[in-house]
């Protein structure tokens, strides 16, 4: 583990590789689980405002949820998630003609309709930020689902904190990661990691 800043990261997120593989797994990770995705307080707002944009694009069954029990909960870890359909998907999955899914806010960010991306532990799976008060820890959670993604990492030797380099800035700042890369290249260099 190294500590940037008040961050601890885990080894994992700099040694293992990693690439998301769509085409392989159909965006599984917005649909399999047992709870929604982590929400940080301040986008449950952004969440809200974003409701009519993408509203068309939900299912009615999430739409439904929405409706009843609004766009986050708080789960039995007492963590705010977004709200699921049927103990399952995401209320912000769509489903293209494939049978893949895709997030309905990233869709309509990449349409120039949004200025918000999607949840920032979104944007960083399979990395998960657990707050400790003074200090956060940033790990690498492994889940069968990604198979797929490992190897194509491990093809491209593309590692994880590599293929998550925007979304751990959008979290952390240029600076941070700036620095997270200078510790990889000198932990590289004394053969402390692969």
């Amino acid at each position: 583990m190294i500590q940037i800043d008040d961050v601890l990261v885990s080894l994992d997120v700099l040694e293992q590789r990693f690439c998301c593989s769509l085409d392989a797994c159909k965006g599984a990770c917005c649909i399999e689980g047992d709870a929604g995705a982590p929400v940080e307080l301040d986008e449950v707002a952004e969440l809200e405002n974003v409701l009519d944009i993408v509203w068309d694009d939900l299912s009615p069954e999430a739409q439904a949820v929405i409706k009843k029990q609004g766009v986050v909960y708080t789960d039995c870890d007492g963590d705010l998630v977004t709200s699921i359909v049927n103990n399952k998907d995401c209320v912000f999955t769509c489903y293209d003609d494939n049978g893949g899914c895709f997030c309905a806010i990233e869709r309509a960010y990449r349409a120039g309709k949004t200025k918000f991306y999607k949840p920032v532990s979104c944007h960083l799976y399979p990395i998960r930020v657990k707050d400790f008060g003074e200090i956060k820890g940033v790990n690498y959670h492994r889940w069968d689902v990604c198979k797929a993604a490992v190897l194509l990492g491990k093809k491209l030797d593309l590692r994880v904190y590599q293929f998550l380099k925007e979304p751990l800035i959008r979290r952390f700042g240029q600076a941070w990661y700036d620095e997270l890369d200078d510790a990889v290249q000198e932990l590289k260099e004394k053969k402390m990691i692969e």
